[in-house]
């Protein structure tokens, strides 16, 4: 049985295609698996930026957090244990000036912890997330995976590297991209995204 963390992070809703296809794909990979999903959308429950309240109260023992240190760190812990139970992420975001969602980002700095998620050691950092698969559905205007643009696309490496940085190294990513080409163009694009998740989810 497969445990799934689902993370959307659009604000556009159902008229999101990253929001559309990356819970479509779980789902599919739910019915191949008979797993579990929980779904942490990001856009109807926005995550606080970093803060020094944070930042404080996870640089300490749980018992010298003030209150509001503990409140922060509550959150976190949730996120983090959601992170850690599920043996299967699939995370969708449009491409937005190039990058993630800044609520994507949010996240990743409160799942990003050091002897939490990752570990310091002498022969350099150790992710403590590892034996699970990602999966990243991005949606985009333009076409960033090959061509001229692929050098603008910092999201699809930056969340590789994050997600390696944690133990996270089996990362497939499904592209919905050329949006923005024409109604052509765009039903082309969906249609390949849903085909490229449907065989992913049969593999699962």
């Amino acid at each position: 049985m497969s445990s799934i963390l689902l993370v959307t992070s659009s604000p556009r809703g159902a008229e999101s295609l990253s929001n559309s296809v990356a819970t479509k794909f779980a789902e599919d990979i739910k019915a191949q698996t008979g797993g579990t999903i929980t779904h942490r959308n990001l856009s109807d429950s926005p995550l606080a930026h970093v803060d020094g309240t944070f930042t404080a109260a996870i640089r300490k023992p749980a018992e010298e957090r003030s209150a509001d240190e503990a409140a922060a760190a509550a959150i976190s812990d949730e996120l983090v244990a959601e992170l850690m139970a599920a043996d299967t992420i699939v995370i969708g975001t449009g491409l937005i000036n190039f990058n993630i969602y800044s609520s994507l980002k949010s996240w990743i700095d409160h799942i990003a912890r050091a002897g939490v998620t990752f570990k310091y050691t002498e022969n350099g950092p150790v992710g403590l997330a590892s034996g699970k698969k990602a999966y990243l559905v991005l949606a985009a205007g333009g076409v960033y995976s090959s061509g001229p643009a692929v050098s603008m696309n910092h999201a699809e490496p930056y969340l590789k590297t994050v997600l390696g940085f944690l133990g996270i190294e089996l990362v497939e990513t499904i592209y919905v991209e050329g949006l923005a080409y024409g109604p052509e163009a765009a039903e082309k694009a969906i249609a390949a995204a849903h085909a490229k998740a449907e065989e992913l989810a049969r593999a699962a």
